[in-house]
């Protein structure tokens, strides 16, 4: 260990327990990644870390000598807290102890030099922290090569998001585009695209989902707007049979969406 710190009122804690708050992520371009699982994916993606907090007072704080030992590898300061310093930065009801403090990365879609191909996800207008990570979470387990964030909402560096992710948020590439930008370049690049509306006629599964393709999800509050959904090459629907719900939660019809992506493209 580096150094140690016990009052929660210390100013690097206080400093840490800030980049809960957007605004303040913005302002330093740092961003903090809590739990043991996510932090291990954090650092095995080469995220820049600054600055890795344990707690040897919490479950896995006390039992992350392989975590001190990466973090130290890549030059990343390693700083013990009391129990009552961790829970000063920590989001979590019961926090495991283990915490990073990393650069944020420029995730403008423009940047990209090479094509998109293969299977990709769109999420338009996403706002729910838990949504946003439960599909990045699916992206991962489903094969999905890229995943375009698009809305003035979104924020892939929330805590929720990388939690509720569980880490998958640093395993697939994420990139950040207008909604516009990101239907361009995918035309450029020459993927069919899917878009998703409760309204369409065609079942997600009598579509070609195999090659290079990319699917498009829209808020369940706004959907997606009609300049996408007449750019799509295609516009399915995830049928339901159902007495009441009148809809699905955007992370669920995602999930059947790219898992009978994953399913054409194992036969």
């Amino acid at each position: 260990m580096s150094s140690r710190i016990d009052s929660p009122r210390n100013p690097i804690v206080q400093a840490a327990a800030r980049l809960k708050d957007r605004r303040h992520r913005r302002r330093d371009g740092l961003f903090i990644v809590e739990g043991k699982r996510e932090v291990e994916r954090a650092l095995t993606a080469r995220v820049a870390g600054q600055t890795l907090f344990v707690a040897p007072d919490l479950p896995a704080g006390a039992g992350s000598p392989d975590v001190i030992r990466t973090a130290a590898s890549l030059g990343i300061d390693v700083v013990e807290l009391s129990k009552a310093a961790f829970e000063r930065l920590s989001m979590r009801q019961n926090p495991d102890g283990v915490a990073l403090v990393a650069r944020s990365r420029d995730r403008d879609l423009a940047l990209v030099s090479e094509p998109l191909s293969g299977l990709v996800l769109v999420l338009d207008g996403l706002e729910k922290p838990g949504n946003l990570g439960a599909l990045m979470r699916t992206a991962d387990a489903t094969g999905v090569g890229a995943v375009i964030v698009t809305g003035e909402g979104t924020d892939v560096e929330n805590p929720n998001v990388i939690r509720a992710s569980q880490g998958s948020v640093f395993a697939v590439p994420v990139h950040l585009a207008t909604v516009a930008a990101a239907v361009e370049r995918l035309e450029r690049d020459g993927l069919r695209i899917v878009a998703t509306s409760p309204h369409a006629d065609r079942p997600h599964w009598a579509v070609d989902l195999t090659g290079d393709v990319a699917v498009i999800l829209g808020s369940e509050a706004e959907g997606l707007p009609g300049s996408v959904s007449g750019s799509a090459h295609e516009v399915v629907s995830v049928p339901m049979c159902s007495r009441a719900a009148d809809s699905l939660n955007v992370s669920v019809a995602g999930a059947v969406v790219l898992y009978e992506a994953l399913r054409q493209r194992s036969i």
